[in-house]
């Protein structure tokens, strides 16, 4: 009885889902190409896989505070140009160019957040208006050109963003192991922390979270923050690793990073999120974009399955959130 009550409580869990659909991927696709296993396979999807999913674990945050950012993908493609330009022009160092281009993305974020909570505004219109405008920005300081990024592959901060190293078969970048201290830091604040409270009493109930002593605007202002900075974090890392950074990358990001996160098991709106399930999510999604492709399906009929997968994700999470509210 006490077995039964372990399994059904690991069934109930909101990563429970997203970890069989991930296991499903992967024997499907490797059943059909077995190549979709080899060592050649498995790098490439991981050094793709980090930087959407960087974004992703800040917005998991986010989401379980009952907001979501829509610019996070124009932010990806705006702090590598502001980044570069600043050095290939030879105003600052590399280094220097870096913590500017993180702290002008973390003021986009503090002008998303006081939008939000001062002149309430939702934060679906404030962060559209502020998508056409970082991506306006970024296109006017460029001229629509991307900025080139080779001459500094050998810089010590490229290295530790993106250096590379081989285990065994494997090529192994230094972003996975960004992207892994990232979601076990913000995994261990949201689940063992005071902060981790707040975030999701925010989402959950915001009035009671006031009662309570909750400064629910100041969270909700710091989790923009926190989301504008890890997005500008991860248009750095690409624009590294492809020696490019192209004012209109990260185009679509926004929408495909809140898929991951809903995949996920967080709730849409607010007051439950699940960093674990996030980054179930980040692979279902980067593993179906690969596998898609290594068996012959057209590219363009990525969308297609995304769209199925999130219908098919959120019926399984709210017949199982029905079945554990009712005790069945």
């Amino acid at each position: 009885m006490e077995q039964r009550s372990l399994i059904q409580r690991f069934v109930a869990k909101p990563e429970f889902g997203p970890l069989v659909l991930l296991v499903a991927e992967i024997v499907v696709f490797w059943s059909i190409n077995p190549d979709f296993l080899s060592a050649l396979n498995i790098s490439n999807t991981l050094s793709f896989t980090v930087e959407l999913g960087l974004i992703a674990l800040a917005m998991t945050l986010l989401m379980t505070a009952g907001e979501f950012d829509l610019s996070v993908g124009s932010v990806f493609g705006f702090a590598p140009v502001l980044m570069w330009t600043l050095f290939n022009s030879g105003i600052t160092s590399l280094e220097v160019a870096f913590v500017i281009a993180l702290v002008v993305a973390a003021l986009i974020g503090l002008a998303n957040g006081l939008f939000v909570t001062r002149i309430k505004i939702s934060s679906f219109l404030v962060t559209l208006g502020m998508l056409l405008v970082v991506r306006g920005v970024a296109l006017f300081i460029s001229d629509g050109f991307p900025q080139r990024t080779w001459s500094a592959g050998q810089h010590w901060l490229a290295q530790a963003l993106v250096g590379d190293f081989y285990v065994g078969p494997f090529r192994i970048y230094m972003s996975l192991f960004w992207f892994i201290g990232v979601a076990l830091v913000l995994g261990y604040v949201l689940t063992q922390t005071k902060a981790g409270n707040w975030i999701q009493a925010t989402g959950g109930n915001p009035g009671a979270a006031r009662a309570r002593g909750v400064n629910v605007n100041r969270t909700k202002v710091a989790l923009f923050m926190l989301s504008a900075t890890m997005a500008s974090f991860a248009g750095v890392i690409s624009s590294i690793r492809t020696s490019a950074a192209n004012p209109n990358s990260g185009a679509g990001y926004e929408l495909e990073v809140i898929a991951m996160v809903v995949i996920g098991g967080t709730a849409l709106m607010g007051g439950r999120g699940t960093i674990i399930g996030t980054v179930l999510g980040v692979f279902i999604l980067r593993v179906m974009r690969n596998g898609i492709v290594l068996i012959g399906v057209p590219g363009l009929a990525y969308n297609i399955f995304i769209g199925a997968i999130i219908l098919g994700m959120m019926t399984l999470h709210s017949i199982l959130e029905r079945r554990h509210h009712a005790g069945t």
